[in-house]
């Protein structure tokens, strides 16, 4: 499977942001912002998923990512705003975390209303992270039962998470690589 099908297939229900940008510096945090404000283009020119390209504005292009609730809400984000907001996980837990995303709630119980087994979801989100070779890091916003040792528990009937954006929840993915850095984000209004 691709994966540009895997993404459609996961996401297709869920309000999401999912796109990939390449990486142009040390920080990958600044690669990150660029994707927020689509500033860059997918290297390889696979489609992402982009629930929220309608309400971005000149004046927030990172719509709708936003500063920390105590920063002034119209002003930029920066690299450090992204980065003080993720923590990094463990390749088992982005792979959950990929199918959690699959609609709001952040649970592996959104996966009810797909057809295909948990084996075969776990091959798609497999295939999602493929894409970013074999040394990559991901970082999330959330916080599923206790964290240890950057593991997510999905176990647990409680999460949270640190907002990132103007919606009333919101939960994501960030993929870095050498080369790219990927962002899977689902949003609940």
């Amino acid at each position: 499977m691709s994966w540009e099908a895997a993404v459609r297939h996961l996401y297709e229900d869920a309000f999401t942001f999912s796109a990939t940008g390449p990486r142009g510096h040390e920080d990958w945090r600044a690669d990150v912002l660029a994707v927020m404000e689509r500033a860059v283009p997918d290297p390889r020119g696979w489609a992402g998923l982009d629930d929220t390209a309608n309400e971005r504005t000149a004046e927030g292009p990172a719509f709708p990512f936003r500063p920390p609730f105590k920063a002034d809400p119209q002003r930029r984000l920066t690299p450090a705003d992204v980065g003080r907001r993720l923590y990094e996980i463990d390749r088992a837990s982005a792979e959950n975390l990929l199918l959690a995303l699959t609609d709001g709630g952040c649970t592996l119980r959104n996966l009810e209303r797909f057809t295909e087994s948990f084996e075969e979801l776990q091959d798609m989100a497999r295939t999602v992270l493929a894409r970013y070779g074999d040394t990559f890091t991901c970082y999330t916003n959330v916080s599923v039962g206790t964290r240890r040792n950057g593991t997510l528990d999905f176990e647990s009937s409680q999460w949270g998470y640190i907002p990132m954006t103007f919606y009333w929840e919101d939960a994501g993915l960030v993929v870095v690589s050498d080369t790219e850095v990927g962002l899977f984000w689902t949003f609940d209004c």
